[in-house]
Formats: C-alpha cells, structure tokens, sequence
C-alpha cells in the first residue's frame, strides 16, 4: 500500500520536476527582420530574379527552365539558334522577375510599416494584401511561362536529357502525348 502511495506522489510531483515546455513561437529572432515576412534570403531571391520553387509544376512535368537549359546547353547539345532563343527566353523572364521582385518587397515593407505603426485598418490591410497576392501570381507566371516557352524549342530527346541531367531519372518518351513532343530544332 505504501509503495502505491509513493508511487502516486512520484506521479503527482513529476510535472514540477521536469522543466517547462517551452512556449516559443517558431518565429523568435524574426522579429528583427528589416521586413518582418521576409528573409534576407527570400529578399535577395526576389531581387536577383530567382525561381525559388515557383515553376515546379513545370519542372517536375517536363517543362525545362531556360537558365539550366543554357547552362547544359552542350550536354543537351543546343544548337546556336536555340542558344539564342532560350537566352531570349531566361533575360525576358529574368528582367520581369527582378521587377516585380522589387515591387513585392516594396508591397511587403508598406504592410510591415502599417503593421509596425499602428496605422492598418480593413480596407487597407484589404488593399496592400490582395496587391501582395497579384504580385506572387504575376511572378508565379513569368517564371511558369519561361518553362513553357522553353518547352517550344527543345526536342523531346533533348527534353528528356535535361530530366536525366537534372536527376530526374529516365523519362522516356512513352508516357509523352505526340501533341507535346514540339522539338522544332
């Protein structure tokens, strides 16, 4: 009976033994960011152009992006006029994506701002929002539509090489409707 007793003490005492869960918000540290929603990472990937993952769906369906295409242009044997036409493709995407790399971090700051005075109310939360979301779509396309138009100039040969390069593994072709094999080189 005695060591029931002590064990249901032991049991009764055990929380305050242990130490405390912490109650730490994920986000500690973050709240001495220049832009609270953003990294320095994700600020520099906005300004210099990068895809940061926004055209996985077309890479990872068989849509080449036009900077990994030009940088295994050999591998993936492009000939000149190809070369020409995805670096057409990549400086196109690349000189829209840093523009509007540049105004989503503007769009990101004035939300930080309004945040950070006091000064957000509905309409404006609203408003500064849904033109962060248009942003983050517009970007999300420009960089989807290089792969697209990528797609247009490669061969399916030369689309699958890149999958393997890329480590994707063997694609083959038969999985591949005729309809989107449109190598024109």
């Amino acid at each position: 009976m005695w060591k029931l007793f002590a064990v249901f003490v032991a049991l009764m005492l055990m929380p305050t033994l242990l130490p405390a869960q912490s109650s730490h918000s994920p986000y500690v540290g973050q709240e001495q960011r220049a832009i609270k929603a953003l990294s320095d990472h994700e600020i520099q990937a906005l300004l210099s152009g990068h895809g940061m993952g926004l055209a996985k769906a077309a890479e990872l369906n068989r849509y080449p992006g036009p900077r990994h295409v030009l940088d295994m242009a050999s591998q993936l044997g492009l000939s000149e006029m190809q070369r020409a036409e995805a670096q057409q493709i990549y400086d196109r995407m690349h000189q829209e994506a840093v523009r509007l790399g540049n105004l989503l971090i503007a769009k990101e700051r004035e939300l930080d701002r309004l945040f950070a005075n006091n000064e957000i109310d509905a309409p404006t939360l609203q408003r500064v929002v849904q033109a962060i979301a248009q942003l983050q779509g517009e970007l999300r396309i420009t960089h989807l539509q290089a792969h697209v138009d990528m797609k247009h100039i490669l061969s399916s040969d030369q689309t699958a090489q890149y999958d393997v390069l890329r480590g994707y593994g063997d694609s083959g072709q038969a999985d591949v409707p005729s309809a989107h094999r449109h190598g024109k080189h």
